[in-house]
């Protein structure tokens, strides 16, 4: 059986033609994740599977998602089904994260990178090389930043998503998390709208929920989860 596509995904997938070319490129990543063929992503969005392909280049489809291709397509058929050509990719992400966890185990007494390793275990996606953070609170977000900047991608530059309410005043928004952040430079990307009767809450936050992710962090992704399983292990034992 094919997966499922969500909604959201269909949406920016109709939304093509306005999307920004990044905002193409994180789409197809998006789809491939979800186990989907070359063939049934181009299905949803016209890019060349060439570009498609570079796209994902650094993104391992599990076993259970590669038996589900051969599933749908024929046991002697390979479509969609990756070549290990990511052995070297695979190998290089091992020393990353070794080095990483040589790093934490010699930061361990320093509180501002425990406190932003904390942060991210507790706030930040988890999703294989995204590294963002979403809050309502500018605080935490310029904690985010500062510290990524300091420890990961000194740098780095970043994008704002948001995530509002109908009836909010999107452009009301986008200036206020532009300054409450300092991102006076960031991007956004298309602004999520929860249409009225989706949800129990009352008290709309006037400008929503911000997302801040940093771009090409695919290498500090893979170091900041190796920091967490380090500083998680060292809390645990006391």
């Amino acid at each position: 059986m094919r997966p499922q596509v969500s909604s959201s995904l269909v949406k920016r997938a109709a939304e093509w033609d306005e999307l920004h070319r990044w905002e193409r490129s994180e789409l197809g990543k998006d789809l491939r994740r979800l186990g989907l063929t070359y063939g049934e992503i181009r299905e949803l969005i016209p890019v060349p599977k060439g570009t498609l392909s570079y796209w994902c280049r650094e993104i391992d489809l599990t076993q259970d998602q590669i038996k589900a291709i051969r599933a749908r397509t024929g046991p002697d058929s390979r479509m969609g089904i990756p070549v290990d050509t990511q052995w070297r990719r695979r190998e290089e992400v091992e020393r990353i994260r070794e080095e990483a966890r040589r790093f934490a185990e010699a930061h361990l007494d320093d509180p501002l990178f425990v406190g932003g390793v904390v942060l991210y275990w507790a706030e930040g996606s988890k999703t294989r090389n995204d590294l963002a953070l979403s809050n309502a609170d500018p605080a935490e977000l310029r904690a985010f930043v500062t510290w990524v900047r300091r420890y990961l991608l000194p740098e780095a530059r970043f994008v704002l998503s948001i995530h509002l309410h109908e009836g909010n005043d999107e452009q009301s928004a986008r200036a206020y998390w532009t300054e409450a952040t300092g991102l006076r430079s960031a991007r956004f990307t298309k602004t999520f709208i929860k249409p009225k009767g989706t949800g129990h809450r009352k008290n709309h936050l006037e400008h929503g929920i911000c997302r801040v992710r940093a771009l090409n962090s695919a290498d500090p992704w893979n170091t900041l989860m190796s920091w967490i399983e380090v500083v998680r292990d060292h809390l645990a034992s006391g």
